[in-house]
């Protein structure tokens, strides 16, 4: 089983990468009274950075709570 999502991963890593490699123009963000501009590139691994730690902070509290 390990291996199956060891080879879901490589595989969803893959598509990331191809993914964001199409996205390389520049683009404005804008977020309250702050503007930034940055390769789009950047910006969707921001995010998955974002994601996956957020996803790991929400599986580390589940996991928590079901140990009570």
């Amino acid at each position: 089983m390990s291996k199956a999502k060891l080879i879901l991963g490589a595989v969803l890593i893959s598509l990331a990468l191809v993914f964001t490699l199409q996205n390389t123009q520049v683009v404005e963000v804008r977020f309250l009274f702050w503007k930034l501009s940055m390769s789009q590139v950047l910006l969707i691994f921001l995010l998955l950075l974002v994601g996956m730690l957020l996803g790991g902070l929400a599986c580390g509290a589940s996991r928590r709570r079901s140990r009570r």
